[in-house]
């Protein structure tokens, strides 16, 4: 399977290095990394990003009035998973399958430039994006970003265990090489998606962790302004903290043998663009 990392959305916050670690000047570059497996049979998208419903101002209020202020979002047509799978040379109706993360707006705007696609996500997290309750909440869940798709693959937690994680399991309709890892804490039914490459397994953590430094294992670091927004964004801080820790561990003792990434750390996105074939 051949495995293409696209940037699907840049966030752009004033703070500079307080959000990225690496920006000298005072915005900060924040990516939205997603995935599109070529597979034998169909395209496979892991998360969509924002779509083209998001960046076309006429199509009415989708995404949230507060958020994208606060991150100082970029919306771009050409950034959209869509237009980047075209520029490929294949369509909208390649994509047979999408695998979410989570239904945060920044990863499942894109849902709706691939109608015909089965999409694939943990039951708790499209009941907790359904029924939303309170400010955070639905700024996060936009319905209208999911309300044309025909056709759900949900989830239950349960699985065997993989390099270390719990609950891991395959996917109606998908090859044994991608599977879903409950990694719950920054929403309800978060999850990560790994698939095997060539010599080795990606995990797509989304937003489990959104620096790579917090993977360090003797020496945890994270940007303040990432720190604090991950404590805001959080529905489970204890999942979501002992979730990091496992994706620590799974570094340090199979590190040659998975390779772990955030969906918003830009480092990352270079390193494995620049990795792959």
């Amino acid at each position: 399977m051949r495995i293409h990392h696209l940037n699907c959305g840049s966030h752009c916050p004033v703070g500079g290095f307080m959000f990225d670690g690496t920006s000298n000047g005072p915005l900060a570059h924040i990516c939205t990394h997603c995935l599109l497996v070529e597979t034998p049979d169909c395209l496979v998208l892991v998360d969509t990003g924002y779509g083209l419903k998001d960046v076309r101002r006429n199509t009415g209020r989708r995404l949230p009035f507060i958020w994208p202020l606060i991150l100082n979002t970029r919306l771009r047509e050409q950034d959209t998973a869509i237009h980047q799978i075209k520029a490929m040379g294949f369509s909208a109706r390649d994509v047979r399958h999408i695998v979410l993360t989570h239904l945060d707006f920044d990863h499942a705007g894109g849902l709706a430039d691939f109608p015909d696609a089965t999409v694939h996500v943990m039951s708790g997290e499209r009941q907790a994006a359904e029924n939303a309750r309170g400010f955070i909440a639905r700024q996060r869940y936009r319905p209208a970003m999911w309300k044309d798709v025909k056709q759900w693959r949900m989830y239950e937690t349960g699985g065997e265990t993989w390099f270390g994680l719990q609950s891991v399991r395959d996917l109606d309709g998908l090859p044994p090489e991608i599977l879903m890892a409950p990694l719950p804490g920054h929403t309800v039914g978060h999850a990560g998606v790994a698939i095997r490459s060539a010599d080795r397994w990606l995990l797509n953590a989304g937003d489990s962790f959104m620096h790579v430094g917090q993977l360090d294992p003797t020496r945890p670091n994270c940007p303040a302004g990432i720190e604090l927004y991950q404590a805001i964004m959080s529905t489970n801080r204890n999942a979501r903290l002992d979730n990091l820790e496992r994706l620590r561990e799974l570094k340090r003792d199979h590190g040659s043998d998975v390779s772990i990434f955030a969906s918003h750390d830009g480092v990352q996105l270079a390193a494995m663009r620049s990795a792959a074939p």
